[in-house]
């Protein structure tokens, strides 16, 4: 049978897109990480370049070689680093904008300059006038990096240190969040869109209010709309804590003995630990 050129040239075309399928190793392999910062997420999504490369033996000069001092860095190889944090933050005592930023750096021997750009997705062209925030930062020695990495640690409710380190060379940028205000904010929000019969939602937003002693009102009401929709050990103990904190110790005991009582009416009962620590505060305050 004759193979016509138009014949070859459409089986071409045909297993074009099935080639295209094929996923290759990249030599800076690409990498995300994320973190939690009390409720806010960041997330990293980057490649990873070698201090020797895939193919080398020997080790490269990175900082004032392959990576130029006083330049513009993308922050990893293959496209602009991605960064995205799901709430609004404070990055080296600098206010910053929930969103998603391109990471770009200024490496310098001393002194290193932290970029956030509103470009984030695309190739690792950089312009300055998209730049959202540039905070300093110094640079620390560290132990060996063969692979470029980008972590956290220091990791609290309020903040954590966004950590970029390769070969010996560790840049630390600090990043805070405002935790109680975001949950204050994301708790008004979930309680005044729960069903009527959710008494869970404003139990819990209670609780943490009470836990971390602020807002003590919006608390309070809460508490006492979870215990109007359903009566449980778990809010009525909660209330019986609160009145207790607040001086009220007859009507403390009052709510914490209509607790056990509900806890011993429940289909699913309490602990035992938690039936014996609020019998043991009964006793207490009755002291």
């Amino acid at each position: 049978m004759k193979t016509t050129r138009s014949s070859v040239v459409l089986a071409a075309l045909v297993a074009a897109p099935a080639l295209g399928q094929l996923a290759t190793p990249l030599p800076s392999p690409n990498a995300s990480v994320s973190q939690t910062i009390g409720v806010t997420k960041v997330e990293v999504v980057y490649s990873r370049p070698h201090v020797k490369g895939p193919t080398r033996k020997e080790e490269r000069v990175i900082w004032g070689g392959l990576v130029p001092f006083d330049k513009v860095w993308r922050t990893g190889a293959n496209a602009v680093t991605k960064i995205t944090f799901d709430g609004d933050v404070m990055v080296e005592g600098q206010k910053l904008a929930a969103g998603a930023y391109g990471l770009y750096t200024i490496p310098g021997k001393a002194e290193w300059t932290v970029i956030f750009n509103t470009v984030s997705t695309g190739g690792p062209d950089y312009v300055a006038e998209k730049d959202a925030l540039r905070v300093k930062v110094k640079p620390v020695p560290t132990e060996m990096k063969e692979l470029f990495t980008i972590g956290f640690s220091a990791v609290t409710s309020e903040g954590a240190t966004l950590a970029l380190a390769w070969e010996k060379l560790r840049v630390p940028v600090t990043i805070a969040v405002d935790t109680k205000g975001r949950f204050l904010a994301n708790a008004k929000d979930a309680v005044a869109k729960a069903k009527a019969d959710d008494w869970q939602t404003p139990l819990v937003a209670a609780r943490y209010l009470y836990d971390n002693k602020y807002a003590l009102d919006d608390a309070g009401t809460w508490l006492d709309k979870s215990i109007a929709t359903k009566a449980t050990f778990g809010n009525l103990s909660t209330k019986a804590n609160a009145l207790a904190a607040e001086g009220k110790t007859k009507d403390a005991i009052a709510t914490a003995e209509k607790a056990l009582a509900a806890g011993k009416a429940a289909e699913q009962k309490p602990s035992a630990e938690a039936i014996a620590n609020l019998e043991k505060k009964i006793a207490d305050w009755k002291k």
